[in-house]
């Protein structure tokens, strides 16, 4: 469980630090395209970068397992709001994938840390 643990915090981190420092790259990644204002880049630094960097650091300090779970409900939260947009707003491969993705991390997370203990 270390180990799965330590590697959804470099992952909720590493992708954090991508939105948090190179958010122009994030945003050409994603497809969104700077407003008038630089309101977008602050918000994909922030919600996008920054969160989830918060949120790395946090469990790891924490060093719990419900702490470390709290990833898992993070980034279920981001399936969510992705399996809305596909219904609502359009399916592209590029959604599917990264849905995926957020489940995947989502149902590791939950499971190795709320999982039901086997004894193994």
């Amino acid at each position: 469980m270390d180990i799965i643990n330590i590697l959804l915090v470099l992952l909720s981190v590493g992708f954090g630090l991508i939105g948090w420092l190179a958010p122009k790259y994030t945003m050409d990644t994603l497809d969104l395209k700077p407003g008038p204002t630089s309101m977008g880049t602050s918000e994909i630094r922030a919600a996008s970068g920054a969160l989830f960097v918060g949120l790395g650091i946090g469990a790891f300090l924490l060093g719990d397992p419900v702490a470390y779970a709290m990833i898992g409900f993070a980034w279920g939260g981001a399936a969510l709001g992705r399996a809305t947009s596909l219904v609502l707003d359009g399916q592209t491969r590029s959604k599917w994938i990264f849905f995926a993705v957020e489940v995947v991390v989502a149902v590791v997370a939950l499971w190795t840390n709320l999982g039901v203990d086997t004894g193994v």
